[in-house]
């Protein structure tokens, strides 16, 4: 009996040995960006460079990183993906806004964290500067916009706002354009048509210019 019971001992002194001398492996690595250990959003503007380092926590081995933009792999130099990795996003642009970044574990890609862009912008504004129509046909005037944060837009003419005639004026906004259209135009709606968009940042204005030709008659 004592026998089996100093074997019991022995086998459970082993079992504990094993287990405390695991590969640490074992033990979830995580990844952190910038010090960050969650998904966050940054902050940035037009013309700024942002870093992005992305490091592993709790490893023993070398572990390989791989960066995303989008869907799409990030080339990185060999000496800048074992343990911790950088990527440099420079001259930032509009077009940089709401995109994301992604570091994952080459081993076990559903470890990740993700970064994603807020780019901060003043209001651009583009559309066709004129537009030529005969009285009684159809006008529309599209001003396009790209702003972060969005910009509260308004139609104005030769500087006043627009008054808008029912069954004649119709204003639709999107986040990306604001749109004037006239129905049924008459030689009054000539003139110089003002798209303004107020942003926190400032005030931006488009001027389309609408020239009215009279019916022509064969």
């Amino acid at each position: 009996m004592t026998w089996k019971n100093n074997g019991l001992m022995l086998m459970c002194r082993f079992l504990l040995l094993l287990i405390l001398f695991l590969p640490r492996e074992m033990t979830s690595s995580i990844l952190t960006v910038n010090g960050k250990t969650e998904n966050y959003v940054l902050d940035t503007q037009i013309g700024f460079q942002e870093s992005l380092r992305c490091a592993v926590q709790n490893h023993t081995n070398e572990e390989e990183l791989l960066w995303y933009r989008e869907a799409g792999t990030v080339d990185l130099k060999s000496g800048n993906k074992i343990n911790s990795s950088s990527v440099c996003v420079s001259s930032i642009s509009e077009d940089d806004n709401g995109v994301t970044f992604t570091c994952k574990l080459q081993r076990n890609q559903s470890v990740s964290i993700s970064v994603v862009l807020n780019v901060i912008f003043p209001p651009l504004l583009s559309g066709d500067d004129f537009q030529t129509v005969e009285e009684g046909s159809n006008a529309n005037l599209v001003c396009n916009v790209k702003s972060n944060p969005q910009a509260q837009m308004m139609w104005y003419k030769n500087s006043s706002i627009l008054n808008l005639e029912k069954n004649h004026h119709q204003v639709q906004q999107t986040s990306e354009s604001l749109q004037l259209s006239i129905t049924n135009v008459k030689k009054s709606d000539n003139g110089t048509y003002n798209c303004i968009a107020n942003s926190t940042w400032r005030v931006e204005t488009k001027d389309f210019h609408l020239i009215v030709k009279a019916l022509h008659k064969g």
